[in-house]
């Protein structure tokens, strides 16, 4: 299980120490100081996700509104947007789609539209997805060749909510290869359901399976992700939109583990399930969190969490 062994090198390779350059934004403005416990008061945001060795994502403003991600490899993802919601995002850079813990060589390119219904609500996303492989090296040079497309897919995915409580309910998934002078239709699958324990998100369950002739087949993965133990302070990720979060957990056909970011505070605990086991055995996680003096997390999991005043 690919995605466990991601988890794994996240929790156990990764420690929380940053550097005194990380202390200002790319305006130079200070930032929250992580070793300090007194934070700042007023309108703040999610500025950086930072670990010893790396910066994992930065989110950068205009104004008030998230415009651009960026995160490793110069990877960018830039927001557009439509008054007050998401229109658009476009990706360019590179993504850990094996699981394996390292962003892939190849490069991806791909374009989500963002639709939304009578209630506001983001209904639906589309996608189209380019993935640009290097050619091998030609002998006796050692050196890749550049890239070229390598493949396209169109993807759609339907998000429905609860009647009752409005939450996100299910994200259903069609994908399919898209090809000059072959008809497109979809092959693939995915059914995400969502379960609460109040606002937070207690478990994401997903299957996957293939598309015949317009129907949907028995899945041939499934996986849950249970998240426990919540705290009662704020998660970071609730600086950022919801159409953003949606779109992250999206990147990647298994990420998730990610789903917690859609709550409004923490879990200590994680479980990762590979349900077609004959015996179901969970992988758990566990961290403990610290905070700022206005209740914000600031370090879990390995990851420390750096804001910016609005």
């Amino acid at each position: 299980m690919k995605q466990l062994f991601y988890f794994i090198l996240l929790i156990a390779g990764i420690s929380s120490i940053h550097s005194c350059k990380d202390m200002v934004d790319e305006e130079g403005n200070p930032l929250i100081d992580l070793n300090q416990s007194s934070g700042f008061n007023g309108p703040r945001a999610l500025f950086r996700e930072i670990t010893d060795s790396d910066t994992i994502a930065e989110y950068r403003y205009n104004g008030l509104l998230l415009s651009s991600v960026i995160t490793d490899k110069y990877s960018a993802a830039n927001v557009m947007w439509s008054g007050d919601k998401i229109s658009q995002i476009d990706f360019k850079g590179h993504l850990d789609n094996d699981g394996d813990g390292d962003l892939d060589a190849d490069s991806i390119v791909y374009t989500q539209l963002f639709t939304y219904g009578n209630l506001g609500r983001l209904t639906i996303i589309s996608e189209n997805r380019s993935t640009f492989k290097r050619a091998a090296p030609v002998p006796p040079s050692t050196t890749p060749g550049p890239y070229a497309l390598d493949s396209k897919v169109k993807v759609l995915y339907d998000l429905t909510y609860s009647s009752t409580t409005g939450k996100l309910d299910v994200i259903n998934m069609k994908n399919g290869p898209d090809a000059i002078g072959i008809p497109f239709e979809y092959k693939d699958y995915s059914k995400t359901t969502y379960t609460y324990l109040g606002d937070n998100v207690s478990k994401a369950e997903r299957h996957y399976g293939k598309i015949n002739a317009g129907i949907n087949g028995p899945a041939i993965e499934k996986y849950a992700y249970e998240f426990l133990n919540y705290d009662s302070q704020i998660n970071p990720y609730t600086l950022l939109p919801f159409a953003y979060k949606v779109s992250t957990i999206l990147a990647t056909d298994y990420n998730d583990d990610a789903s917690s970011m859609l709550s409004p505070n923490s879990p200590k605990r994680i479980s990762i399930t590979d349900l077609t086991q004959p015996i179901p055995t969970p992988a758990i996680f566990s961290t403990d969190y610290r905070y700022d003096a206005q209740t914000y997390m600031i370090r879990g999991f390995g990851v420390n969490y750096i804001y910016k005043p609005m």
